[in-house]
């Protein structure tokens, strides 16, 4: 058996924590034989919500956090202030070697200080960006940067576009995957000024498969393997597509259950139409990683469900086999 994949999840971070925190954290280890949960949270609250599952005691491990920080509060204050918050004492875990990755439904803001201060980037690496799986028609994009640095300039970009080859080569299995950069057109001299001077840099740089500008529209359709963008762009094409996708979702349910002719219809295609849409949830993938850290740190949705916090668990195991870590850093130096 492989050596223990060991991960510090914030038990209290999310709209629905502990429950789903520990649900998913059980579900996680028992599918997989190579992988230890540490719980960090308020002990008493956790070990009731995980009283009642039956799981591997010496899978799950709980570790005492007195606070939490909450979703409101002002990150870098929170982080320096509550330093026995689950977030902060997870965070130090991977910082001291006590766990390999890092897993929160909570704070984005404090997840993602937390990630550059406490774990720290890789040597050469200038920002590390939030990079979330997204469904499309051929199977999925890593859309990235969704959320950590918005205001990026074009080398940052290009080192997104380089971690982010590694990341669909190793994790998704996707032989010299397509690159593209967001724009609001196909040809090169379209875009704000940041998309201008990345371009040129990205069309030269010899060790990823740049394909040229994509515009939104195309970004379902698979066009491109690694989408790359500013935070301030990326999370708005992510938050768009989630909001596109429950709409669709609402309108469909609707539209079948609107007669009895639809209802007939509904119930003939029920299976068909459930695996369809299945391929387009987010949880199947789990939360988005933040690339060029020297630990890994997944942030997952506020509102995440059991599902989503397991595959978010059980993609840190994928991500430290693989090494994705020492592949980025090694692909870095290449370049520094």
């Amino acid at each position: 058996m492989s050596e223990l994949v060991r991960v510090a999840v914030d038990a209290m971070g999310g709209d629905n924590a502990p429950f789903v925190t520990v649900k998913g954290a059980v579900d996680a280890v028992s599918e997989s034989a190579n992988l230890k949960v540490f719980l960090v949270g308020q002990k008493e609250v956790v070990e009731k919500e995980l009283s009642a599952y039956q799981y591997d005691k010496e899978k799950i491990e709980i570790v005492d956090a007195t606070e939490v920080i909450e979703m409101a509060e002002p990150p870098v204050m929170a982080i320096r202030k509550k330093k026995d918050s689950s977030i902060v004492k997870a965070m130090y875990m991977v910082n001291h070697g006590e766990a390999d990755a890092y897993v929160s439904a909570g704070s984005t803001g404090a997840t993602l200080v937390g990630g550059q201060v406490i774990v720290g980037r890789l040597k050469g690496v200038d920002r590390a960006p939030l990079a979330p799986l997204i469904p499309t028609e051929k199977g999925s994009s890593l859309l990235i940067d969704c959320g950590a640095n918005v205001d990026a300039r074009s080398n940052h970009l290009v080192q997104f576009a380089k971690m982010g080859t590694v990341y669909m080569e190793n994790i998704m299995g996707i032989k010299n995957p397509t690159v593209a950069i967001v724009n609001i057109g196909a040809e090169e001299e379209k875009g704000n000024a940041l998309v201008k001077e990345t371009f040129p840099l990205l069309k030269n740089c010899p060790d990823i498969n740049f394909i040229g500008s994509i515009e939104a529209r195309d970004i379902p359709a698979g066009f491109a393997d690694v989408i790359v963008c500013e935070a301030f762009t990326g999370n708005v094409i992510l938050k768009m597509y989630e909001g596109v996708a429950k709409s669709l979702m609402h309108v469909i349910k609707k539209s079948l259950m609107g007669s009895l002719k639809t209802k007939i219809g509904a119930l003939l295609i029920k299976d068909d139409l459930k695996k369809s849409l299945s391929n387009y949830s987010m949880d199947q993938y789990g939360g988005a990683p933040m690339l060029g850290l020297k630990g890994l740190v997944v942030k997952t949705h506020g509102s995440a469900n059991a599902v989503e916090v397991k595959n978010s668990i059980l993609q840190c195991v994928t991500f430290t086999e693989q090494k994705i870590n020492e592949k980025i850093s090694a692909k870095i130096s290449q370049e520094n």
